[in-house]
C-alpha cells in the first residue's frame, strides 16, 4: 500500500504551481538562448536563414512574434472559459464533487502553462529583434517559438476534445477507472492470505495491551484525511518501540478535538510534528487510498438523476453498471483493517478499513431509497446484487447480500406498486427494462461455490 514518495509529493503539489514552472522555465531559457544566439550566432545568420526561413525581414519577424504573443493571451482566455463552463455544467448536471474532478485535471494546468510559456518566449524574442538597431533577427529563437506554438495548438485541440468527457457515459467510466485503480493499489487479493498476518503473536501482546502513552487530536479547521503514510508511521513506531493506532479512516473529516491516533507502549513521546507529517490532510476528499470516494461520486450521480427535478433513471442504471463492477472486484479483496509490520515482522501500525457491508450500503442504500418508485432501478439493483453474489466465494459476504436482497424485497412489498408492477420489479434485468430474468436464488449460488 505504500506509494512512491516522489509521486506522492507530486500529487500534493498545488496545481497553480504548474503554470508558474512553465513561466519560470521559459523566462530562463529565453534569456539564455537569445543571449547565446546574439553573442555567437549573429554573424552566421545567413546560414540559419537558408535552413529555416530564407531571409527574414525585421518587420516580418516583429509582426509574426506580435501575432503569436497576442494570440496566446486570447487562447488562454478561451481555455479559462472552457474550464469553468465545464465545471458549471458538471456541477449542475451531475454533482459539485464531480465538477472538481474535471477542474483539477492536471492537463488543464499544463495547457495554461504551455500557453503562458509560448507567450513569454515570444515576448522575450520580440525584444531582441533589431536590438540596438543591429538588424539582428534571432532565427533560432523563432524556430523555438514555432515549436512552442505548435505544441500549444496540439494541447488546445486535446483540451477541446476533452469536452466529450461531459457526456454521462464518459463521466461514469472516468469515475469507475479511478475506483478500479485505487482499489487495486489499496487492497490485496483474498488469495494472498494477508488476513493471516492480521493477528498478534504473544511477543506483540505487550504492545497491543500496553498503556496509552500519547494521544494526538486535531485542533485545526475541518480537513479530510487524504492519505496515511504507512511507511513513515511504521518507522516512527519502530524507533520508539511503540504501536500506533489510527482511529480515523482515509476520507474521514477531522473537526476540532477529533482523536486522530493514539500511541501504545512508547518509552517517551513521539514528536507530534513527525506524526502529523505522516498524515496528509486536504480540504476535500481525494482518490488516493480511498476506494469509497469513487463509489460515493457514482452514487451522487445516480441519486441526482433520480431526483424529481431530473427524473432520469437510465443514468442511475448506468451508474449501477460501474458500481457493480467495482463491488465484484472488491468482493475478491481483503477488506480487513490494516496491520502494518516492520522489518522484524512486529505490528507497528493499525488503522481501519471499511468492511464489505460498509461498501454494500454505501453503494446501494441511497439508490434503493431514492429509486424506490422506479421499476427500472429496482430491476437493475436486483440484477447487480445477484451478479455480485455469483462472482464471490466468501460465504459471509454472500450472506450479507442475501440480507440485502430481503431488504430490497421488503421495500418493493411496501411500495405503491400495483401487483403487476411488483411482479415486474421483482425480476432481474441488467438493462433495467430490457431482458427480464427470473430471480437468482442466492442459496443456489452459495451451494455452487
Amino acid at each position: 500500500m505504500a506509494r512512491n514518495s516522489f509521486a506522492s509529493v507530486l500529487g500534493r503539489t498545488p496545481l497553480w504551481v504548474i503554470p508558474m514552472i512553465y513561466i519560470g522555465v521559459s523566462l530562463f531559457f529565453g534569456m539564455v538562448v537569445l543571449r547565446f544566439e546574439n553573442a555567437y550566432l549573429a554573424q552566421r545568420t545567413s546560414l540559419f536563414s537558408g535552413w529555416f526561413f530564407g531571409n527574414v525581414a525585421i518587420s516580418s519577424a516583429q509582426a509574426y512574434l506580435s501575432a503569436i504573443a497576442s494570440g496566446m493571451i486570447a487562447l488562454t482566455a478561451i481555455v479559462f472559459t472552457v474550464a469553468y463552463i465545464t465545471a458549471q455544467f458538471n456541477s449542475v448536471a451531475y454533482s459539485p464533487r464531480v465538477a472538481s474532478l474535471f477542474i483539477r485535471d492536471p492537463a488543464l494546468f499544463h495547457t495554461f502553462g504551455l500557453f503562458n510559456a509560448t507567450f513569454m518566449f515570444s515576448a522575450i524574442t520580440l525584444g531582441w529583434v533589431d536590438r540596438d538597431k543591429s538588424g539582428f533577427v534571432p532565427e533560432v529563437a523563432l524556430v523555438i517559438v514555432i515549436i512552442l506554438f505548435g505544441l500549444s495548438m496540439f494541447a488546445f485541440a486535446r483540451l477541446v476534445r476533452g469536452v466529450s468527457d461531459l457526456q454521462i457515459t464518459n463521466t461514469l467510466h472516468k469515475l469507475g477507472d479511478h475506483g478500479r485503480s485505487v482499489l487495486k493499489e489499496t487492497f490485496d487479493r483474498l488469495d494472498s492470505k494477508r488476513g493471516l498476518e492480521n493477528t498478534f503473536s504473544p511477543k506483540e501482546d505487550h504492545l497491543r495491551n500496553g498503556p496509552i502513552t500519547q494521544i494526538v487530536r486535531h485542533t485545526r479547521v475541518p480537513l479530510s484525511i487524504a492519505e496515511i503514510d504507512q511507511k513513515a508511521l511504521v518507522d516512527l513506531a519502530r524507533r520508539f518501540n511503540a504501536l500506533i493506532e489510527v482511529d480515523c479512516a482515509v476520507g474521514d473529516t477531522l473537526v476540532y478535538d477529533t482523536k486522530l491516533l493514539q500511541v501504545r507502549g512508547a518509552a517517551r513521546q513521539i514528536p507530534e510534528k513527525e506524526l502529523w507529517q505522516a498524515i496528509h490532510l486536504s480540504e476535500e476528499r481525494t482518490f488516493e487510498q480511498d476506494p469509497k470516494y469513487p463509489i460515493r461520486l457514482l452514487v451522487d450521480v445516480a441519486i441526482k438523476a433520480l431526483s424529481p427535478a431530473v427524473n432520469d433513471p437510465t443514468t442511475a442504471v448506468q451508474a449501477i453498471d460501474q458500481i457493480e463492477d467495482l463491488l465484484r472486484r472488491l468482493g475478491r479483496r481483503n477488506l480487513e483493517d490494516v496491520h502494518a509490520r516492520d522489518d522484524e515482522g512486529i505490528v507497528r501500525l493499525i488503522y481501519p478499513n471499511p468492511d464489505w457491508e460498509d461498501f454494500l450500503r454505501l453503494s446501494f442504500d441511497e439508490i434503493r431509497q431514492y429509486g424506490a418508485t422506479s421499476v427500472q432501478v429496482m430491476r437493475r439493483l436486483r440484477s447487480a446484487l445477484a451478479g455480485i453474489a455469483e462472482s464471490m466465494s466468501d460465504e459471509s459476504r454472500i450472506a450479507t447480500i442475501e440480507r440485502y436482497f430481503k431488504q430490497l424485497d421488503l421495500g418493493i412489498s411496501r411500495s405503491s406498486y400495483d401487483p403487476e408492477d411488483r411482479k415486474t420489479a421483482s425480476q432481474e434485468d441488467r438493462q433495467g427494462l430490457g431482458v427480464s430474468r427470473h430471480r437468482t436464488t442466492l442459496t443456489a449460488i452459495s451451494s455452487s461455490t
